[in-house]
């Protein structure tokens, strides 16, 4: 039996100022921020340690209220949008919006996503641990077809995430080639457009300090 042909995406370059931005020198306080998220004690493992899909650990809040109206001030000006909110799903439920992850070298790879079109229209990702190296920042991606040719790289209605839009939650290994790589700077702040394929370019560290600590934001806008 033949596989399904492989379902192209629309192909976008990302570009900065248009598909995503960059802010370092985020916060004004970053040590702070980091050290309140390493003083935590209320933890969600997920995995290699729990069968859950995203990796490490994370804790919700990452910011204080005041932190993060400083980022999403920005964020409005950067996209000329005049309101962001976190969209909930009729069950209720919310992507994990300003939540600290921690993931270790040896806690997973790179996993080409990307984030639900009916839950947010930007993303965004705080870089919170001095030491990492730049490696381990964030990668955009593009389709790689059986045949070497390039796809593309973007979600569009009417569906919702990557999913939707192959057909299929699982593709062979090599379907994805890193595009464009923005490397892991201390208190930089990544924004996006979170219906373009991105990962993790890399973890690292065996330690809780050691290990990749990044916040994450998720926003629907207007």
């Amino acid at each position: 039996m033949r596989p399904p042909p492989i379902k192209l995406l629309p192909y976008r370059k990302p570009t900065l100022g248009r598909d995503y931005w960059l802010l370092d020198d985020a916060l004004p306080d970053p040590l702070a921020v980091r050290a309140r998220c390493l003083a935590r004690s209320d933890w969600s493992q997920g995995y290699p340690y729990r069968p859950e899909a995203w990796p490490g650990m994370r804790a919700i809040p990452a910011l204080l209220p005041d932190e993060l109206a400083l980022l999403e001030s920005w964020v409005c000006t950067s996209t000329s949008r005049s309101r962001l909110w976190v969209q909930a799903a009729p069950d209720g439920s919310h992507l994990n919006h300003n939540c600290v992850q921690v993931v270790g070298e040896d806690e997973c790879g790179p996993r080409p996503h990307t984030d639900s079109r009916a839950l947010c229209r930007y993303a965004a990702v705080l870089y919170l641990n001095p030491q990492a190296p730049e490696y381990c920042g964030t990668s955009f991606y593009r389709q790689r077809l059986p045949d070497g040719r390039m796809g593309g790289n973007t979600v569009m209605p009417p569906h919702v995430n990557l999913v939707e839009a192959l057909g299929t939650r699982h593709v062979p290994l090599g379907s994805f080639a890193e595009d464009v790589r923005i490397p892991y700077r201390f208190n930089r702040l990544l924004l996006y457009s979170a219906n373009l394929i991105h990962s993790a370019s890399a973890y690292c560290g065996q330690l809780l300090a050691d290990k990749r600590m990044a916040a994450v934001f998720f926003w629907m806008a207007t």
